[in-house]
């Protein structure tokens, strides 16, 4: 792709010599007000970057898992930006993270770097984003070029001595399954009731989101290598009505793996819950079957547990606040669309202009229709 350059600054693809650069934007920048997946992914520049280089070589889906485009003034990287997309379908992309370095043009660059991924980016028809409610000038930026509060997020956390005594409780779960490929279609119908109608829309999710094929598992595999987490799912089916009522993935870590500075504040293990409308007393069953894997695969009693929640989820707002978890962030889900105009083919054929080169061949005047004659009569020796 080639570079974009507007008012002193040019955009383009990174390359392995700004890693440096980025981490540096990294450490010193506030613009973005990530959400907590995208803050874990700071400072593993190294780490990620070979991985998405050797995918991009081939021609398959895989090589738009992730975009990072850096932005140049006079030859310096002063910011970047990295986008993925959130469906299989790619109709939904979100923006993961962007930094701009510190100046009077911080945000004509991080809107330069916005608008560039809106048009780059042709299959995104809708786009995604969690900021911090008190980033405000990330806010004001995504605000200005497009984005509004769909839903507000917060992340609470579990302490190690609230694991503790969640698993003392004995989970009444008898149907409790392990997730496969051959679950995607109950999942993506507990997903579908769970959400409400515009954010149902926006996210765009399909069946093929809840499957999981042989090279995402590699991926998602070595991802979890690097972060020195493994990942636990299962889900609730209903004989009855045979369909999924609950579902969970947790993210254990391991108790081998590095401590967390104070910068950071990144929690030990991350959990995702989703419960159907109609069975939220499953909430108090789910987080007892995730203290005692917690505490199964961990080992340790050091390590909390973050899970989030939404505005538009007041039952597990409520148990949260029952089992006295803290409050720790609150995010702002925003969304805008995007309509990308298809510029009409004309046939090759038109453009030769054949009725003009053929002109010769064409009548001089409008031809006269000729008179029609009648059948002559027949003659009198026939008729008799």
């Amino acid at each position: 792709m080639q570079a974009f350059s507007t008012t002193g600054s040019t955009i383009r693809p990174m390359q392995h010599r700004d890693l440096e650069a980025i981490e540096q934007l990294q450490l010193a920048g506030d613009l973005c007000g990530a959400s907590l997946e995208s803050t874990q992914y700071k400072r593993r520049a190294r780490n990620w970057f070979p991985l998405v280089q050797f995918v991009s070589w081939f021609p398959n889906p895989i090589q738009h898992l992730c975009r990072i485009y850096v932005a140049e003034v006079n030859g310096q990287v002063v910011g970047f930006i990295r986008v993925s997309p959130f469906n299989s379908s790619r109709s939904t992309w979100q923006i993961d993270e962007i930094e701009v370095a510190q100046g009077s043009s911080r945000a004509a660059i991080g809107t330069h770097l916005i608008r560039y991924c809106l048009e780059a980016c042709w299959e995104a028809r809708t786009w995604l984003l969690e900021v911090d409610v008190n980033a405000k000038d990330a806010i004001a930026l995504y605000r200005q070029n497009g984005f509004q509060p769909l839903a507000q997020l917060t992340d609470w956390e579990i302490s190690a001595e609230g694991l503790t005594d969640l698993a003392q409780h004995q989970p009444d779960l008898p149907n409790l399954l392990p997730v496969s490929n051959a679950d995607a279609i109950l999942l993506y119908q507990l997903d579908t009731a769970s959400l409400p109608p515009q954010i149902r829309q926006v996210y765009d999710i399909s069946v093929n989101d809840f499957r999981c094929s042989l090279v995402d598992r590699l991926i998602g595999h070595s991802q979890y290598m690097l972060n020195n987490v493994r990942e636990v799912s299962g889900y609730v089916y209903e004989p009855q009505r045979k369909a999924a009522i609950a579902y969970f993935s947790v993210l254990v870590r391991h108790p081998a793996s590095k401590p967390q500075t104070k910068r950071s504040a990144q929690p030990a293990h991350r959990a995702q819950i989703t419960v159907h409308p109609a069975y939220t007393w499953l909430y108090a069953e789910l987080m007892a079957q995730i203290a005692r894997i917690i505490r199964q695969q961990a080992g340790s009693d050091r390590y909390s547990l973050w899970v989030s929640s939404a505005d538009y989820q007041p039952e597990r707002e409520a148990y949260f606040e029952q089992i006295q978890a803290a409050t720790r962030s609150h995010g702002l889900l925003m969304a805008r669309s995007v309509w990308h105009k298809i510029r009409e083919a004309k046939p090759a054929l038109d453009a030769l202009q054949l009725s003009k080169m053929l002109s010769g061949f064409q009548p001089a005047h409008k031809p006269v229709p000729g008179r029609i004659d009648a059948i002559p009569p027949a003659h009198p020796d026939e008729l008799s």
